[in-house]
């Protein structure tokens, strides 16, 4: 299997790995060469590792941006969410970790539950693309859908359009509550965010080495680890966990 899987590879000596800047409790900072650091770089890290060559990372502002890729090929894999309109370019192994969505709303806001984020006249702010955005897009029945470039844009549409809600993930939308005051994060999840590797269409031998490798490194230990490593516990939940 490790030579069919290295056969894949735009370069049959290095692994390039394709990584969603948009995501902080994934990629948390940068080396001082400019790489990426994080879990996700982490674990592309280990993959490469195991499959006995170096890696390359290609960086990307956003996960969309990751996906479009996948048609270009420019990446032999890809660190993003698992989304059925992203599964049409991406062949998705098993998710790493997983990470829940729900909404933050303004002081004094009516809304209390999720539930009743979904009416008529509700606007959400949302990052473009984002996997809660396909996901809210394919399940929203009446509210509407206010699209900012990234986390931080959708935060300031957020602020400065007084929309109803903020979508995303919890973590992040707990650090946006600390910078609004009598914000709420709204308890319970509208879903939970795969993170996830995946390899370009028919590289069938990567994609079922990845597959082994992320089986085993959710069952060794080594997600945990590199989570507690980066100071994201609580924040990243092991996937199947």
């Amino acid at each position: 299997m490790l030579a069919q899987a290295k056969s894949d590879l735009i370069d049959p000596g290095c692994l390039t790995v394709g990584i969603n800047l948009g995501n902080i409790l994934l990629v948390t900072g940068t080396s001082p060469a400019g790489e990426p650091q994080g879990v996700a770089p982490d674990m592309a890290a280990a993959l490469a590792r195991r499959l006995g060559v170096t890696v390359s990372y290609i960086t990307y502002a956003t996960p969309g941006e990751v996906a479009d890729a996948a048609a270009r090929d420019e990446w032999d894999v890809g660190l993003i969410a698992i989304e059925p309109e992203r599964a049409a370019v991406i062949d998705f192994c098993d998710a790493y970790v997983e990470i829940e969505a729900t909404y933050l709303v303004p002081a004094g806001s009516s809304l209390q539950s999720i539930d009743d984020v979904d009416q008529a006249g509700v606007r959400i702010a949302v990052s473009d693309r984002s996997a809660y955005d396909l996901f809210l897009s394919r399940h929203l029945k009446h509210a509407e859908l206010c699209r900012a470039p990234g986390l931080a844009g959708a935060f300031e549409l957020f602020v400065t359009e007084k929309l109803d809600a903020l979508a995303g993930l919890v973590p992040a939308l707990k650090d946006n509550a600390e910078n609004l005051p009598g914000s709420r994060v709204l308890e319970g999840s509208y879903t939970s965010v795969c993170q996830a590797f995946g390899t370009r269409p028919g590289n069938t031998a990567l994609n079922d080495f990845t597959q082994a490798f992320i089986a085993d490194a959710r069952s060794s230990g080594l997600v945990a680890e590199l989570i507690e490593k980066h100071g994201v516990t609580g924040k990243l939940q092991v996937a199947g966990n």
